[in-house]
């Protein structure tokens, strides 16, 4: 049975799954998203498919009577999907076509457009988690999406810091960071005539870059079909950067940050808030893993053990390696 439960401490929801704990391990000749499997279409390009073991449900169960008028709980309402990038069990995404990742976007549009239209949905949260290093078990290339029924509390902290600068300076945050970082130009990794991809002056992952909109726009679906063809043509960048930067498959979470959905708390957010995409590499050289121990899961307290100026420019040379051996291929 998933339910919320309150942290009072934190002033946040914690998702409950104790199902989850049953999801089966999968047999290495088997994969429920490629097309002999009978499960997916069997000429989809890119394909949403619905969490056969969701955290949250648009139908779900009655919470548990565990908690109290203190311990307060919620129905796990909300959505989880799975996005299939490929019907191609082993492609990586700057192997696949621009026309192709375009489709990806737009699927990615589509599933935004209807969840929103749930009233119960307040946050719609894509993201992508690569590599073994961060749990992956299936690796055909796939994403999520989760439709929350809360905003969590990193968001929160965002839509709420975005605000406060808005109203203080009559100017988005972080249209201020990319002007900073157009200024500085070190950490600047490469970009196009839509989209910035830098290392933040205060990135807490070595290799944590930022995809962030030029234009101020909230959310996916504010873009034009030039800046979402610009948007492919990133992704196809940053994935090629990552896995020529140590010449292998480079583990990633990658975060798209996006105005809420259905919120009167946030409904100026067109104004304060502006879309990006936010990649945490668990990897602070090719074969040593930075992990979030005690400091940084405890307190908080980040703490990025290499210099952010150093492996900018490690990055803007892999960069610049990629497109010399594959630009010119599969564009």
């Amino acid at each position: 049975m998933a339910e919320l439960r309150w942290n009072p401490l934190l002033r946040d929801w914690t998702i409950v799954a104790p199902h989850r704990q049953n999801r089966p391990q999968m047999p290495e000749d088997y994969c429920p998203f490629c097309v002999d499997s009978g499960r997916v279409p069997e000429d989809y390009e890119v394909y949403k498919y619905d969490n056969d073991f969701p955290a949250l449900s648009q139908t779900p169960q009655n919470v548990s009577q565990l908690g109290s008028n203190f311990y307060k709980t919620r129905p796990a309402y909300g959505k989880c999907e799975v996005i299939l990038y490929s019907p191609k069990h082993d492609a990586l995404i700057w192997e696949l076509d621009l026309k192709h990742l375009r489709k990806l976007v737009d699927l990615w549009c589509e599933r935004f457009i209807e969840l929103s239209k749930d009233e119960k949905i307040k946050y719609i949260f894509i993201f992508e988690n690569r590599g073994e290093e961060v749990g992956v078990t299936m690796p055909h290339p796939h994403g999520q999406i989760y439709g929350y029924s809360e905003i969590p509390l990193k968001l929160k902290l965002e839509l709420d810091s975005s605000r406060e600068y808005y109203k203080e300076n009559k100017e988005c945050l972080i249209c201020k960071m990319n002007k900073e970082e157009m200024d500085f130009q070190g950490r600047i990794i490469f970009e196009n005539e839509n989209f910035l991809c830098y290392l933040p002056f205060f990135t807490d992952y070595p290799y944590g870059v930022f995809i962030v909109s030029r234009n101020h726009k909230s959310k996916i679906t504010d873009f034009s079909d030039e800046e979402k063809d610009s948007l492919a043509h990133m992704l196809k960048l940053i994935t090629g950067t990552f896995d020529t930067l140590f010449d292998r498959k480079f583990p990633y979470m990658m975060a798209i940050h996006q105005a809420p959905v259905n919120s009167c708390e946030y409904e100026n957010h067109d104004e304060y808030y502006h879309f990006h995409i936010e990649f945490y590499p668990p990897l602070r050289s090719k074969e040593k893993i930075k992990y979030n121990a005690s400091s940084e899961t405890g307190a908080w307290a980040n703490c990025n053990p290499r210099s952010v100026e150093e492996t900018a420019e490690e990055l803007r040379e892999a960069y610049k390696r990629f497109c010399d051996l594959y630009l010119n291929i599969k564009q």
